[in-house]
């Protein structure tokens, strides 16, 4: 796996560097956002979560959270972290250096595509299950390949096509019990296209039926068993 992008950091940094420059703002005010008004409610305060793929840490920043852990191979990961996120620079891939059933919830989005197989993919998410506690939930959303079309190949390093229905069948093979699956919920991207009013994304949150229209993004959520 040395020889995939997710395996080479310097790769990974000047990938995302290029492909986020000037945004950090933006999408910081966005994932405020989201964290606040949509994603706090699978999230007690007194929780301890890991954000897997964190990339410039903007979920993990954001969330209110006891305990925070950041998990991704891209160095700017050390600069992007608060000082309350404890990061962790490793494969996915491989056994994650945290303890069994230590984190309660486990977020991750716009990263299991990334991966070079669904191997990986599940590799991973064995590794969620192995950590988080009894009734812990991890939630991922990610471009759906159903709605994306085309595009979703649009960027060198997605390997899987995944819908919410593919990845809810991986949740329960790693383990889980699925207890939500949303096929639209967030817009695609926020790397391309001009900036929209951060106010937007509180109105559009509470707007399901709009998402039937632009989301092309999935949202699943699951429980360990």
């Amino acid at each position: 796996m040395n020889k995939s992008i997710h395996g080479n950091a310097a790769e990974l940094q000047r990938l995302y560097g290029e492909r986020f420059a000037g945004m950090s703002s933006y999408r910081n005010a966005v994932w405020q956002r989201l964290c606040r008004d949509y994603f706090s409610r699978w999230i007690p305060a007194s929780a301890t979560v890991l954000d897997l793929g964190a990339g410039h840490c903007e979920f993990v920043n954001n969330v209110t959270a006891a305990r925070k852990y950041a998990l991704d191979l891209n160095p700017d990961a050390k600069e992007a972290a608060n000082a309350d996120v404890t990061l962790l620079l490793h494969d996915c891939t491989t056994p994650w250096p945290i303890e069994a059933d230590h984190i309660d919830v486990v977020f991750t989005s716009n990263f299991l595509e990334h991966l070079p197989d669904k191997d990986a993919i599940l590799d991973a998410l064995h590794q969620a299950h192995r950590v988080l506690g009894p009734g812990g939930k991890i939630i991922a959303m990610g471009p759906n390949a159903r709605k994306v079309g085309g595009k979703y190949w649009d960027f060198f390093d997605h390997h899987v096509a995944l819908t919410e229905r593919s990845l809810a069948e991986a949740f329960e093979s790693a383990g889980f019990h699925v207890t939500t699956c949303i096929g639209q919920f967030l817009p695609y991207t926020m790397s391309g296209g001009r900036p929209k009013p951060v106010g937007l994304v509180t109105l559009y949150l509470k707007m399901p039926w709009a998402w039937k229209i632009l989301g092309q993004q999935f949202l699943v959520v699951a429980e360990r068993s």
